[in-house]
């Protein structure tokens, strides 16, 4: 007679859920797609940084895939946080702007009243895993609502309602490395509990104030300037922010747990970006704008099955929802994001994309370039509302990535086509648009443009 053994529901539970991958992602803050030392075009020098070094992204990016193509959901980081949290598109949260905008009759146009915090019935990354049984981590920035916080939306650790305002030392001015040693010991803690586990860290670097380690400072004041970019303290900041993946990469090594763990390296937004400072050369303008300056990001995944190499397929931070959702078995879906399981283990054929990319900021930032905009990307096409000037632009961002030359003329049915489509976009979303201001001062405008050609 064979013996009967019994396993407790505790213990099936453990085994069902140490087959689960853990997912580490590494999010940084406002660095641009030209922030690092890897190509973001296979081949292409001038898609990366000419100063700024980051050796372990290189690792990364060797060990998994560069996304060419990546975008933030919005120009700046509470849209883009709010969005990558539960796969919508900040036109369909109607948080599109960190504030209310700035509104003065300087302005063309009236900004809408924005949403401020995220409705808690909503799906997010952290309710969703926690359904799967992960133990999950938000640390460092949160910045969606000012009284609200990631526990409020299935983390069980998290840092609370913080901002931008790091709380750092001499020795660690950004909180980079306090950020990083607390997710390692979350890390250990469910590795020795066998609980998978979501780990994010919402680095505060590379946002202003720029800030690094004495010796890091030390060693890019001794290097040869780059010609779009110079700044030894920036440098320092990114090379300390690099150096934070090397213990993460350390600590999966040492845990053996690299062959079952997803690393995903990600951005909020571009780098700020002007003509003064054209940071993100070759790509025009900056954070704030929807520009490609503005809203493509390095993206760089490497994990279990994940194919090492390029990905030119247009892709958002909307897209993390799903993907996060399928490595971990849950049968949730973004309506707007899609699962890129299919473009990471290459193949291509398998993947579609429902929806064109949507970019709607309808707000003025403190640029000159900051004016409300709406975006379309379909493929290589890309389609520009500038709402203050009352035009549409139209670029084809295979051969002008830094988008000097309107096509809407030379190519009418594109142009159609796209315009439609962005309707149809807008209209399903329910976006809120930006409005005539019956206050707008001409002269007041003048005085303002003034002021900022001479920041």
């Amino acid at each position: 007679m064979k013996k009967l053994i019994f396993i407790s529901s505790i213990s099936i539970a453990s085994i069902c859920f140490a087959a689960k991958p853990n997912i580490v992602f590494i999010y940084a803050d406002d660095m641009g797609w030209t922030g690092t030392s890897v190509e973001m075009i296979e081949g292409d020098a001038s898609t990366k940084s000419d100063f700024y070094q980051t050796p372990n992204l290189e690792k990364l990016a060797a060990n998994g895939m560069v996304f060419s193509q990546a975008y933030s959901p919005g120009p700046m980081c509470t849209p883009s946080r709010a969005a990558v949290l539960t796969g919508k598109t900040p036109a369909e949260l109607h948080i599109t702007t960190p504030g209310g905008g700035r509104e003065d009759t300087s302005h063309k146009m009236t900004s809408p009243q924005t949403a401020n915090r995220l409705p808690e019935e909503l799906p997010t990354i952290g309710t969703m895993l926690k359904a799967e049984g992960y133990a999950t981590a938000l640390l460092g920035k949160w910045h969606i609502g000012r009284r609200d916080d990631a526990g409020l939306y299935g983390f069980d650790v998290h840092d609370g309602a913080t901002e931008n305002a790091d709380k750092g030392t001499d020795e660690d001015p950004k909180e980079i490395f306090s950020l990083t040693q607390r997710g390692i010991e979350f890390m250990q803690q469910n590795v020795k509990a066998g609980k998978p586990f979501y780990l994010q860290i919402s680095h505060y670097a590379v946002h202003s104030k720029f800030q690094s380690r004495p010796e890091s400072i030390r060693t890019f004041e001794k290097a040869k300037s780059g010609k779009v970019h110079a700044d030894a303290v920036y440098a320092g900041m990114t090379w300390d922010l690099d150096e934070s993946l090397a213990q993460i990469f350390q600590a999966l090594e040492k845990l053996k747990i690299t062959d079952n763990t997803y690393v995903v390296f990600m951005s909020d937004n571009g780098a700020g970006g002007n003509r003064r400072k054209p940071n993100n050369t070759p790509l025009f303008a900056g954070k704030g704008t929807l520009y490609e300056g503005g809203i493509r990001i390095p993206f760089i995944v490497s994990g279990p099955g994940i194919k090492s190499g390029y990905c030119a397929e247009p892709v958002s931070g909307t897209d993390l929802f799903s993907t996060f959702s399928a490595w971990s078995g849950s049968k949730l879906k973004s309506d707007e994001g899609e699962n890129i399981i299919p473009l990471l283990t290459g193949n291509h054929a398998d993947f579609e994309r429902r929806n064109d990319l949507l970019f709607h900021y309808p707000h003025y930032g403190k640029g000159p370039a900051q004016k409300p905009q709406t975006a379309l990307i379909s493929n290589h096409w890309k389609l520009l509302r500038d709402w203050d000037a009352g035009t549409d632009q139209l670029y084809n961002l295979q051969s002008d990535i830094g988008e000097k030359t309107d096509l809407s003329a030379k190519e009418p049915e594109v142009f159609k086509k796209m315009v439609a489509a962005m309707e149809t976009r807008l209209e399903e979303t329910e976006a809120q648009m930006p409005t005539k201001n019956p206050d707008y001062d001409p002269s007041a405008e003048s005085q303002r443009e003034k002021k900022n050609r001479n920041r």
